[in-house]
């Protein structure tokens, strides 16, 4: 093994024999700096968190390339954001070479076990409550995210993993401060915290969450993460990681004075073996002679913000009103949407008409439905991409089911031109609510994202639970080309919302004049083919709005923040500027590597 991995492990394992789990008063603690943008040279990182876009930017300038960093960043997000991501989890890694000029995709989506069926969230005759199905054995998927790292480095990197996790093994043994953000989230499920010992002891040291400017530390975590580093991915998929996620998953730990009815899955040590990281084509998508490279199925993110896109390049978005503009970028969202609907599922089990769907004679038989000056009503009907009929419009409407909304995202670009967009998630706020005992990490609940029943009786779901099979997502990572070099990169959060909001990004600073930052804050709106497009409060409060509610558009205020994106983006003079959320979810975090002019620029 290699001697660094070993290092790692012992220093870890021995700290780990010693320090104790959860937050412990520091009044000296003081919290990483974050800024939202950051402008300079030789690469650039933005995430949601100050300490993980810190260690990435220090892995760009020892001469980590992006892909190094980027998997740097995501294992520390999995120590200070562990209610969205962690290597109990999975996600969707895009990645643009300079070299070459190409764009590759990692599928690191969580599977089902071999035994789920059609029916792995319908008991006695009926759907189990969604709340049910989140917080149990039942919807835990097998992780991608340990393939997801170990694969893109292997590929495209120039570190071990061992080095790459290395710094997010530091942090989770000496700790990070508490933030409200953290705080808020282990309060918003304390309850369900509460039945779990290994989760209650982490994350409610003295039956309470962690206070703001406490440091809070996970030495199992760092233990987990050494073990990966001495001995690789194999002791997860199979060693004794895997087994305790197993066994946790079949036989979860619950408090016995907990009145939590905590259903188990059938996820086996099995499951974890057969595990693999898919690289697959990305989607591609040319936008205003711009290309626009996304994530495939599984994902429905490249597929449909390529088919909004594509409907939107029938109007003139920079020249129209911003009313008219808001209104087109509704309407577009509303049919791509029924259209993600029905034909978007995992391609091993569904056909997915992935080049129909982004064909440009495809998205202008559905823009010629589209009004400028009267909303549609949904749930309206999908198309065959496969026979177009120009205006024709369906007679069974194809709602959006509910997805889980706290996954994160970071965007990296490195001094050679080499760009990654990364989402990855646990599904809801806190996943299962499980964490591996020993193990400091929580579970997925990704499975939820299946339909648990036919969305719409009667027509065909390809998003229905199977043995194996990936649930159906709408993570987003996108890289947008000019003149196949690199322009910007982004995604976000956001459950379904997360497509509305990239669309949104890329339609701000493609069409409508917007820098990236500006693009990134503006509010938001998001309609995914439902009765109301959900908008947050600064949305509602745009002079344009009421014109919209007149054409009739309908609008819910979102009583949270809608997704939390960051990106990068290549200016000229070889700079590069790195955007994150100026407010939502506490500010994100971007830096670069060399904040300052070159010598005798002026």
């Amino acid at each position: 093994m290699p001697t660094t991995g070993k290092r790692i492990f012992a220093v870890l394992s021995a700290a780990a024999l010693v320090s104790t789990a959860g937050a412990a008063t520091a009044s000296a603690a003081v919290p990483t700096p974050k800024s939202p943008v950051a402008t300079g040279y030789l690469g650039a990182v933005s995430s949601i968190d100050a300490d993980a876009t810190a260690i990435g930017t220090q892995v760009l300038r020892g001469g980590g390339n992006a892909v190094d960093a980027a998997v740097a960043v995501a294992a520390a997000l999995g120590v200070t954001d562990p209610f969205s991501a962690g290597i109990g989890g999975g996600g969707f890694f895009v990645y643009y070479d300079a070299k070459t000029g190409k764009v590759h995709t990692l599928d690191g989506r969580e599977t089902a076990p071999k035994t789920a069926d059609e029916n792995l969230f319908v008991e006695n005759g009926k759907p189990l409550p969604f709340a049910d199905a989140v917080t149990s054995g039942l919807s835990v998927g097998v992780p991608g995210t340990p393939a997801t790292w170990r694969d893109a480095l292997r590929k495209w990197g120039t570190r071990s993993l061992a080095q790459s996790i290395a710094p997010a093994a530091r942090l989770a043994d000496e700790g990070f401060v508490v933030d409200q953000t953290f705080h808020d989230q282990v309060a918003h499920n304390a309850d369900r915290f509460a039945a779990f010992p290994a989760t209650r002891s982490l994350y409610l040291p003295g039956g309470q969450p962690p206070a703001p400017g406490t440091v809070f530390r996970n030495p199992d975590l760092a233990a987990t993460y050494g073990q990966v580093a001495w001995r690789g991915t194999d002791v997860l998929y199979r060693g004794e990681i895997g087994a305790d996620i197993a066994r946790t998953v079949q036989r979860p730990p619950v408090d016995p004075a907990s009145s939590l009815k905590v259903r188990p899955g059938k996820l086996s040590v099995a499951d974890l073996a057969a595990y693999r990281a898919i690289e697959r084509a990305p989607t591609h998508t040319q936008y205003r002679g711009l290309d626009v490279y996304g994530m495939p199925a599984p994902s429905s993110g490249g597929l449909t913000v390529g088919e909004a896109l594509n409907i939107l390049e029938n109007y003139d978005l920079r020249g129209a009103s911003k009313a008219d503009y808001l209104q087109y970028f509704l309407e577009a969202s509303r049919y791509a949407f029924a259209d993600r609907n029905r034909w978007i599922g995992d391609p091993a089990f569904v056909d997915v008409p992935a080049r129909e769907l982004l064909s440009q004679g495809f998205a202008d038989s559905r823009a010629c439905l589209i009004s400028r000056d009267h909303a549609a009503t949904s749930p309206v009907a999908p198309a065959d991409p496969r026979h177009p009929q120009p205006c024709a419009a369906g007679s069974t409407g194809a709602p959006t089911p509910y997805e889980g909304e706290n996954t994160t995202h970071l965007t990296v670009a490195d001094r050679w031109g080499n760009v990654v967009a990364y989402t990855l998630t646990i599904e809801q706020e806190g996943g299962s609510g499980i964490v591996v005992p020993g193990r400091g990490f929580l579970l997925n609940n990704e499975l939820t994202d299946f339909s648990f029943v036919p969305v719409t009786p009667g027509v065909p779901d390809p998003n229905l639970p199977g043995p194996g099979k990936r649930p159906r997502s709408s993570m987003a990572p996108t890289v947008v080309l000019r003149h196949g070099k690199p322009f910007f990169a982004a995604g976000s959060p956001g459950g379904a919302s997360i497509i509305t909001t990239v669309l949104q990004v890329v339609l701000g600073r493609v069409d409508r004049g917007l820098s990236l930052e500006d693009a990134i804050a503006a509010p938001r709106a998001s309609q995914r083919n439902s009765a109301k497009a959900d908008v947050e409060a600064g949305f509602l409060a745009q002079p344009e709005t009421a014109d919209l509610q007149r054409r009739g558009q309908v609008f819910s205020a979102s009583p949270a923040e809608i997704g939390a994106a960051t990106g990068v983006e290549h200016l000229r003079g070889g700079r590069w500027v790195a955007a994150a959320e100026p407010v939502r979810r506490g500010q994100g975090a971007a830096q670069v590597v060399v904040p300052r002019r070159w010598p005798g620029e002026g």
